[in-house]
């Protein structure tokens, strides 16, 4: 024989188990407390928006009746009038809540929503849809939330340990490139950008930052003891670190030995860190290659010619030519990017002359780390 009704739906694992979900004896649950056990289970399992204001609406429309399961009967209309869901999604929102073992569906013999009257008027039973394993599980919510929150701080806290560990690897390698350019930093710079790759971002739901964490700590090793073997000249014991070259220094007094030749620069790296170069001259190969491409691109930037003489005449004309080229260069990235800093081209040109005459600009170091930047 076969039974036809309207409105069934099939039987599920999820609606038997919830069916066995049940309140100690002589319990009496308030609306407030099923709301807020609702809210600890929504929390819990990270519901869905949707989800969240079905199951709020649910406990909403509880009328506190003193009986031990907890139904409710609201109709799919008023459902969706208080929470803004179409009947589709609202539908579909109850399924996954009886599947997650919040709700427990309590049919009726024609599958409708109603509520059982005593002749008085009064109501003795209800067919709809059954809240109990909300409160029933309470304590699954609160041990949930407790193992959340406690993942949340250790990822915040191993977060805040991997910015201080990148931000330390950044301030060595700058120093290094900075005050050292001769110290050979490749393999830290491509470690670093390996590193970069597999780094999760804080916002990104789900990431684990655990899964790098010790390897940014080695690199951060690595990085500040070549920095301190270079400042300490490959000496192991105590070393006072001097930087007698700062221009500002008060106690400077008395003459100064003049310093050793400085290498320049090779036309090479000049050429990969400046490929706007390329406009004027096809190959920069040699040092009269860059001069020439440096004075031909000094109209460009709008630096005055008396500015061009200036800088050949108190850097040399290979290093004045350099930082037209940076300079043009750096505009050039800008304007391809739509933001413009360097307003004007010709006066900061005049100001990398200044600050390297004072011996505050690293030509070789800034060569470097612009081609650094083509490559990524």
């Amino acid at each position: 024989m076969e039974t036809v009704h309207s409105g069934g739906r099939p039987l599920t694992r999820a609606a038997l188990a919830g069916r066995r979900r049940a309140l100690e004896d002589g319990r009496t649950i308030s609306r407030k407390e099923l709301a807020a056990a609702g809210r600890d289970a929504a929390k819990a399992l990270r519901l869905r928006p949707a989800l969240r204001a079905i199951l709020s609406a649910l406990c909403a429309v509880w009328g506190e009746q003193e009986w031990e399961r907890l139904v409710v009967w609201p109709s799919n209309e008023h459902l969706c009038g208080m929470t803004g869901l179409s009947e589709r999604a609202l539908r579909y929102g109850l399924r996954d809540l009886v599947a997650l073992e919040l709700v427990t569906p309590r049919d009726s013999a024609n599958g409708k929503r109603f509520a059982v009257r005593a002749p008085g008027g009064a109501i003795i039973d209800a067919f709809g849809f059954d809240l109990t394993p909300i409160v029933a599980r309470k304590g699954e919510w609160a041990n949930a939330l407790m193992e959340a929150t406690a993942r949340d701080d250790h990822r915040r806290r191993s977060f805040e340990l991997l910015t201080v560990r990148r931000r330390a690897v950044a301030e060595a390698l700058h120093g290094l490139l900075m005050r050292f350019p001769q110290i050979e930093v490749g393999d830290l710079l491509a470690a670093r950008e390996s590193l970069e790759l597999d780094t999760p971002r804080r916002r990104a739901a789900g990431t684990d930052p655990d899964l790098v964490l010790e390897a940014w700590g080695e690199l951060q090793v690595m990085a500040e003891e070549r920095f301190y073997q270079a400042a300490s000249a490959g000496n192991s014991g105590r070393h006072i670190e001097q930087d007698p070259d700062t221009p500002t220094d008060p106690c400077a007094n008395g003459s100064r030995e003049e310093p050793g030749p400085i290498r320049l620069p090779d036309a090479e790296l000049v050429a990969a860190a400046c490929p706007v170069a390329a406009e004027m001259v096809a190959n920069l190969k040699t040092a009269a290659d860059v001069i020439e491409a440096g004075r031909l691109m000094r109209g460009g930037i709008g630096a005055h010619p008396s500015a061009w003489s200036e800088a050949c005449e108190s850097l040399g004309a290979f290093r004045a030519a350099c930082l037209v080229l940076i300079v043009a260069q750096l505009h050039d990235d800008e304007t391809r990017r739509g933001e413009i800093r360097i307003k004007n081209p010709g006066g900061y040109f005049r100001q990398l002359v200044r600050l390297m005459a004072e011996g505050r600009y690293g030509l070789e170091a800034e060569l470097m780390a612009m081609r650094r930047r083509k490559m990524t």
